[in-house]
């Protein structure tokens, strides 16, 4: 038999190798692949400037990537300045980091490890962030809030369509906060930002969201008479006689003692102590949900808070006097007042919520006409009438002033008659007899007026209730009358002043919320009462500030009724923490 000319041997080496030369290029081809796609995404992480775990599966061709999860929130305006109002200068580029346009106070909150085959596939986690404080950092730079944007968002929440503007550029040509997929959002509100180094429009000589500025009020202007009288005084030589030169000695240094003490002595009212090194300088008050936070104090050299060095800003005002508090209503009177007072028709974003209460009460007419005319406030021809009128006791007193004359003509005609001895005792009868009808008739008199004013009083607290806005201006003009407030400020700029004396004065704030809180007592009780009356009339100055506090309150919640405003606010109640990418 003749032998083959192929053995097994030669078919292994032509046939068996070449398939498994075959069967082992997928594999290399997985590694190349893989190798390649794992050193394009090392490259695109240094780029971006992220930490990151990496791990590769050359057979399966699976690049496991670690990449730790974030919280972010703004810098500080003040504090962080530089960062604060420029962007970022290493960018991310992988979809989902967006949120590195900015520069963030950053917290790693866990890791998020993805399984990637190509770099392209590459997703960096979204950051978690507070609603309130994305919207009001893209505000302070000069964002512009999409009205059409909120009013979709409030409506359809998670399933607005993506894409969809909240807030654009500052021209309002570009989207600068869009909904985002919801992928890996767990549930949250995705969302994305685009931010450009030409959108930043504003800087730090602005008041951020949530901030308010309260200026003292003007310095009283002199008066002609001191004008000329500072004019006419001769100067006089500052050089004091021999002898007295030696007694001023003793008494400068006492009073040098008595400085010293007292500035080394604490002060028992602190608020009161850095009012009168804080009252010609103008305020800036942060108000959160939870009332005021702090007060910062602006030097007369320094208009612009940005100017304020970092020293200022570690020592802010004593303000514990007005915190909100449950066991008293300082706080809240306050902060409902600032909130008024730092809101327009324009404004689309506020902090604090009024309580229902006061609003309710600022509504309502509650101040009787008859109160301000009994407290000289009004004059009582400008009021609807509300009280007895009662005819004139002058034809009256002339009727009783005859009568008294004519019994005592006839008692000294009778007396003419009389012998000597019972004449002397008639008269004097008469003179006893008309001293005690003179007491009666002024004991009548009185009592006739004093039970004229009580009912005078009774109707006047029973008069009709005229609106809280022309009672404040009522008490205004009272107060200009005074002298108590500058004649060219108008009811808001007065209203500022008052609560820069709030935040400075404690025993003032103190004063002016326990009239608050009386006046609200006697109108959600169905009336005033004597004993209110007489509050009033006891401290009237202070109720008439009170007056233009409650004003304040009432005009603002005619502002607050704006679509946007309103739209913008419960998406910030709803979604307090949302995911941006």
């Amino acid at each position: 038999m003749a032998q083959s000319e192929h053995n097994a041997t030669d078919i292994i080496t032509y046939i068996g190798v070449p398939l498994a030369v075959l069967g082992v290029l997928p594999i290399l081809w997985n590694t190349v692949a893989t190798l390649a796609s794992l050193s394009k995404i090392k490259q695109i992480l240094r780029h971006s400037k992220l930490t990151a775990l990496t791990r590769s599966d050359v057979v399966n061709r699976v690049i496991e990537v670690e990449l730790p999860r974030y919280a972010v929130r703004p810098m500080d305006r003040y504090l962080d300045r530089d960062d604060y109002w420029t962007l970022s200068r290493n960018p991310s580029s992988i979809p989902g980091g967006s949120w590195t346009t900015f520069n963030w106070r950053t917290n790693i909150i866990g890791h998020n490890t993805q399984r990637v085959e190509y770099a392209d596939q590459l997703r960096q986690p979204q950051v978690e962030v507070a609603f309130d404080d994305l919207v009001c950092y893209l505000l302070d730079l000069g964002a512009v809030p999409d009205p059409q944007g909120w009013r979709l968002l409030r409506a359809s929440g998670l399933w607005a369509p993506i894409g969809s503007a909240l807030m654009r550029s500052p021209d309002g040509k570009e989207k600068a906060l869009t909904i985002a997929p919801l992928d890996g959002s767990d549930g949250h509100l995705s969302l994305k930002v685009v931010w450009t180094e030409p959108w930043i429009t504003r800087d730090d000589s602005y008041l951020p969201p949530y901030w308010v500025r309260l200026h003292p009020p003007p310095p009283p202007r002199p008066s002609p008479s001191e004008e000329e009288g500072e004019a006419a005084e001769p100067e006089e030589d500052s050089k004091p006689a021999e002898g007295e030169e030696e007694a001023a000695e003793p008494a400068e240094e006492d009073q040098a003692q008595k400085d010293i003490s007292s500035i080394q002595k604490p002060s028992l009212d602190s608020a009161r102590q850095q009012g009168l090194s804080h009252s010609t300088h103008p305020i800036t008050c942060q108000i959160s949900t939870d009332g005021i936070v702090t007060a910062l104090s602006q030097a007369a050299e320094h208009p612009q808070l940005h100017q304020q060095s970092t020293t200022d800003l570690s020592a802010p005002l004593y303000i514990e006097h007005i915190r909100v508090r449950a066991s008293k209503s300082d706080g809240a009177w306050f902060a409902s007042a600032a909130t008024a007072y730092g809101t327009t028709s324009q404004t689309i974003l506020w902090n604090y919520k009024i309580p229902d209460d006061i609003l309710t009460f600022a509504r309502k007419e509650t101040v009787p006409c008859g109160v301000l005319v009994l407290l000289g406030v009004v004059d009582e021809s400008a009021t609807p009438e509300w009280a007895t009128r009662h005819d004139d006791d002058h034809g009256r007193q002339l009727d009783l002033f005859a009568r008294r004359s004519r019994e005592q003509r006839a008692a000294m005609e009778a007396e003419a008659r009389m012998p000597p001895a019972q004449k002397a005792a008639a008269m004097r009868e008469r003179i006893t007899r008309e001293g005690e009808q003179r007491m009666q008739d002024m004991r009548d008199r009185l009592r006739l007026e004093a039970q004229r004013r009580e009912t005078r009083m009774m109707e006047a607290m029973q008069s009709p209730k005229w609106d809280t806005r022309l009672v404040a201006e009522r008490n205004l003009t009272w107060m200009r009358k005074a002298g108590e407030v500058n004649d060219e400020l108008s009811l808001k700029e007065v209203m500022g002043t008052v609560l820069h004396r709030m935040v400075l004065d404690g025993e003032f704030s103190s004063r002016l919320c326990r009239m608050l809180d009386l006046w609200k007592v006697w109108a959600e009780n169905g009336g005033m009462r004597r004993s209110d009356l007489a509050a009033l009339q006891e401290d009237q100055i202070t109720f008439a500030y009170a007056t233009l506090l409650v004003a304040i309150i009432k005009d603002t919640s005619t502002a607050l009724e704006g679509t946007l405003s309103m739209d913008l606010q419960e998406c910030l109640r709803m979604w307090r923490t949302v995911r941006l990418g």
